[in-house]
């Protein structure tokens, strides 16, 4: 099985403390021993945003703010690489031939953000399309797709399960209202859409959960269906990977 991770950078290291890495460290080392081939993407988190922040009070555009957010999420992604060791590539990827050519040699592949004006929720689902994956997880700091923005909205309802289209609605939805957040951005959706990719969006502060999504399908996050797929994919309902 192939799967592809997206990881926020505020869920892998909300303040740079190694363990919590490590934690989601064990997690990939585990897909890779029961037989799955493992990309991940890592965000830039909150550290990213402070940098930008600083940089649009001196002035940076936001072609310049866009590469500074690339440049914290590839930190980010070499500290999860120094926690995996030799099974990972030993410096991110930078664009997607590099990733499939080290997903082909049989290492994890660990990639942050590519280009300016893409977010890493993008460059995870361009990921999984490029290389074909059977499953796509984002580890988010909210348990899944929701019809608005829980932080912003009391009464905003959690979907269980959604078509790549519905998914694609629902964030458009979100996105237009300012200063709300989505889990997946737009274009993520889009990519998911146009793909048919199988997609899990949960809460991944805790590592095992990702883990518990991948082996058996059992989270309490959001089921992104492709248009014509059985509700369980037969990877899951086998008990096989």
């Amino acid at each position: 099985m192939k799967v592809v991770v997206s990881i926020g950078g505020s869920v892998l290291a909300p303040d740079l403390g190694a363990e919590r890495i490590r934690e989601h460290a064990a997690v990939i080392e585990q897909l890779v021993a029961d037989g799955c081939t493992v990309g991940v993407v890592v965000g830039g988190g909150s550290v990213a945003r402070k940098y930008i922040g600083t940089a649009r009070e001196l002035g940076a555009n936001e072609m310049n703010l866009d590469e500074i957010g690339i440049d914290v999420t590839r930190l980010n992604a070499r500290l999860l690489i120094s926690a995996l060791g030799e099974m990972a590539n030993p410096s991110p990827a930078e664009d997607y031939e590099e990733a499939g050519a080290a997903l082909k040699r049989g290492d994890v592949c660990v990639m942050g953000g590519v280009a300016p004006a893409q977010t890493t929720d993008a460059v995870g689902a361009a990921l999984a399309e490029y290389v074909n994956a059977d499953l796509l997880v984002y580890a988010t700091s909210v348990p899944g797709v929701f019809s608005d923005d829980p932080n912003e909205t009391d009464d905003a309802t959690k979907y269980d399960q959604l078509s790549a289209t519905d998914l694609v609605d629902v964030i458009a939805g979100i996105e237009m209202n300012a200063g709300s957040s989505a889990p997946v951005d737009l274009l993520a959706a889009k990519v998911i859409q146009r793909s048919g990719m199988r997609t899990v969006v949960l809460d991944g502060t805790e590592p095992d959960r990702i883990l518990d999504a991948v082996k058996y399908g059992d989270h309490e996050g959001t089921d992104v269906i492709p248009e014509g797929a059985d509700d369980e994919p037969t990877y899951w309902a086998d008990g096989e990977l």
